[in-house]
C-alpha cells in the first residue's frame, strides 16, 4: 500500500489540548494521541482548523507535532500546513516531513482575488518541495476560496501528490460524483464533522477526515459500508445523526468536542484558546440528554 493508499477511512481530526489558563498543554498530547488511536481509526490529522492551527506560535506547532508523533506508533498523521504564504506553508511542509509526518493538509491560500492560476501555483510550489501525499482540503467555509472539479482535477494531474481532496464544499455529496466523474484516480475524503458521511461514500468517497466526539462510532460506519453492508451502515448513521447535528453547531462545534474529549479522559481542559466559546450550563444539559438518548452516556465521566 503507498503513502497515498492510506488516506481512506476515518482520519480523525484531533483538537489541540490547552490548559485552562490557555497555554498549550504538552503534557496532554500522549494521552490524546493514544485515545484516538485506541479508537480504532485509520489515521490522525493534527494542526486543521478546528486544531487551532492559526493560534499557535511556530515553536508550539513543533511541539504538538513532535508530541503526537512519539506517541502515534505505527499510526499514521497528517499535520496542516495552510498559510496566506506559499513560502510558510513550504517551510511547514518541509518540517512536518523532517519531523516524520504520514502527509499534510493544504488549503488554498487567502487571496484578494482568488483566481485559478495562483491556487495552481501555491499547491505546485508545495507539492515540489516535499515527497509527502498532500491531502488538498476544499474548505471554502474557512478558506474564501472556491475550487471548481476541474481545478481540483488540473492539480491532481499536474502533482501527483495532490491526489487526495479533503471534500468541504457544501453541498458535498454531489460535488464528490462530479469530481470523481472528471477525475476517477482522485481519492475523496468527506469532513463537515461527518454530517454528510453517508451520501458522500454512495457518491464513492473513500472515508471521511474529520473531527467527532466518539471517533470509533464513524469507524463502525466506514467499516460496514465498505464491507459491502450499507444497510447496517445506514442504520448506524441514522442513529448518531442527533449527535452529529449538536455537535457540529456553529461557533460551538470545537467546544462540544472538546468538552466531550475532556468528559472521556482524553485531555485535561476543554478550554478552547482565545477568543474562543465555552458551554453554558444549558448546552451542556442539552449534549447530556442525547448522550443518555443514544446510549453513549456511560463512555463519558459526569459534567
Amino acid at each position: 500500500m503507498t503513502p497515498i493508499d492510506r488516506l481512506e477511512g476515518v482520519w480523525n481530526i484531533v483538537p489541540t489540548p490547552f490548559t485552562d489558563d490557555g497555554a498549550l498543554d504538552v503534557g496532554s498530547l500522549p494521552g490524546l494521541t493514544r485515545f484516538v488511536a485506541g479508537r480504532g481509526v485509520d489515521g490522525m490529522t493534527i494542526l486543521g482548523v478546528l486544531g487551532e492551527a492559526a493560534k499557535l506560535s511556530d515553536e508550539e506547532r513543533r511541539l504538538v507535532i513532535g508530541g503526537v508523533l512519539a506517541a502515534a506508533g505505527d499510526l499514521p498523521v497528517c499535520v496542516g500546513v495552510s498559510h496566506a504564504a506559499t513560502d510558510r506553508s513550504v517551510a511547514f511542509a518541509r518540517e512536518a516531513a523532517s519531523m516524520g509526518a504520514h502527509s499534510v493538509m493544504l488549503a488554498p491560500p487567502a487571496l484578494t482575488r482568488p483566481n485559478d492560476p495562483a491556487v495552481l501555483a501555491h499547491y505546485l510550489a508545495v507539492a515540489g518541495a516535499s515527497e509527502l501525499p498532500i491531502v488538498v482540503q476544499d474548505h471554502p467555509a474557512s478558506s474564501g476560496v472556491h475550487m471548481s472539479v476541474e481545478l481540483l482535477a488540473t492539480i491532481a494531474d499536474r502533482a501527483p501528490a495532490c491526489r487526495v481532496v479533503k471534500l468541504e464544499d457544501e453541498p458535498s455529496p454531489p460535488k464528490v460524483g462530479r469530481l470523481l466523474a472528471v477525475a476517477p484516480n482522485v481519492r475523496i475524503l468527506g469532513g463537515l464533522g461527518a454530517s454528510m458521511l453517508l451520501e458522500e461514500l454512495r457518491r464513492g468517497a473513500v472515508g471521511t477526515m474529520t473531527g467527532f466526539g466518539f471517533p470509533e462510532l464513524l469507524v463502525d460506519i466506514v467499516t460496514r459500508f465498505r464491507s459491502g453492508d450499507a444497510s447496517g451502515a445506514q442504520a448506524a448513521f441514522f442513529r448518531i445523526v442527533p449527535l452529529i447535528r449538536f455537535e457540529n453547531q456553529p461557533g460551538l462545534n470545537l467546544a462540544i468536542r472538546k468538552h466531550l474529549y475532556r468528559r472521556r479522559g482524553a485531555m485535561a481542559s476543554a478550554r478552547v484558546r482565545a477568543p474562543g466559546p465555552s458551554l453554558d450550563a444549558g448546552t451542556i444539559a442539552d449534549l447530556d440528554a442525547i448522550l443518555a438518548a443514544l446510549g453513549l452516556d456511560d463512555r463519558v465521566s459526569p459534567a
